[in-house]
């Protein structure tokens, strides 16, 4: 019979402190995901903000504010990346003087509606990589509140990290970032690798945007999936493998057609 260990770690990355929960027969082998947009169909990060302003933790008029930024996404006014530097924006100008219960109630609301909103691709991988016995992993840009939740309720991954924001002496947010693994999301991958003992040989990694090229650099087999076009430029240089998936369908792009048809500028 297995025997799971569980200990109190802290995070050399963050600061925070998790509780970590290791196997005596340990794994060898770890795949890497990003959530939004690679797992979860929407945002983490967009549906807590929504949540925020619909309990009015945030003002309510910032539920116009996030429409109009994902609007500009969907109309082609802006990049996704546009789009998600905004959120990060919009969340910590408002977080500043909530506290850490307002949020974590916000995420705990939000799992439930939204958990089973994903990729069918990202589903199945993630059972076949489990049945396989990797760990799993998650490195994401939304905040830790909702990605942690997320993992409790629905993920169950091994470990997850999102980013984390400072709270003052008066136990609210400050409104500033401690830590972003958006910014270099290869360090992050590094780190837990180190914390498992773990080499990157068999590993696997899923992404969908630039941000996500750091941890697809180190894994053995990088997979761009839904990618914008800065992270499908990187991957056809590479040689990595690309996925799409539309409505109920899941293609793989042959390398031989990656440019057959005309970018739009």
């Amino acid at each position: 019979m297995r025997r799971k260990k569980c200990f109190a770690r802290v995070d050399r990355l963050s600061g925070s402190r998790y509780t970590a929960f290791m196997e005596s027969t340990e794994k060898t082998k770890a795949a890497i995901f990003d959530i939004d947009g690679t797992i979860f169909r929407k945002n983490l990060h967009f549906e807590l903000i929504n949540e925020l302003s619909w309990l009015r933790v945030f003002p309510s008029h910032v539920r116009k504010t996030l429409v109009d930024l994902y609007s500009k996404w969907l109309t082609h006014t802006g990049t996704y990346e546009d789009y998600r530097i905004a959120l990060i924006d919009l969340y910590a100008r408002f977080l500043r003087g909530c506290t850490p219960e307002d949020v974590a109630r916000a995420a705990s609301s939000v799992v439930p509606f939204r958990e089973r909103q994903t990729y069918i691709f990202a589903e199945d991988l993630i059972a076949k990589l489990r049945g396989d016995g990797y760990l799993l992993f998650a490195i994401s840009g939304s905040p830790m509140e909702i990605v942690s939740a997320y993992n409790r309720d629905y993920l169950h991954f091994d470990r997850v990290i999102g980013s984390v924001y400072e709270v003052g002496e008066d136990g609210r947010y400050t409104g500033v970032a401690s830590y972003e693994p958006s910014r270099d999301k290869g360090t992050a991958a590094r780190k837990l690798f180190e914390d498992y003992h773990l080499s990157f040989a068999e590993s696997y990694g899923v992404g969908d945007t630039e941000s996500d090229i750091k941890f697809l650099e180190l894994v053995e087999h990088p997979i761009a999936f839904n990618p914008n076009e800065n992270l499908k430029a990187v991957a056809e240089e590479k040689g990595w493998r690309i996925v799409v998936e539309k409505k109920d369908v899941v293609y793989e792009i042959d390398p031989r057609c990656y440019h057959a048809l005309p970018v739009r500028r």
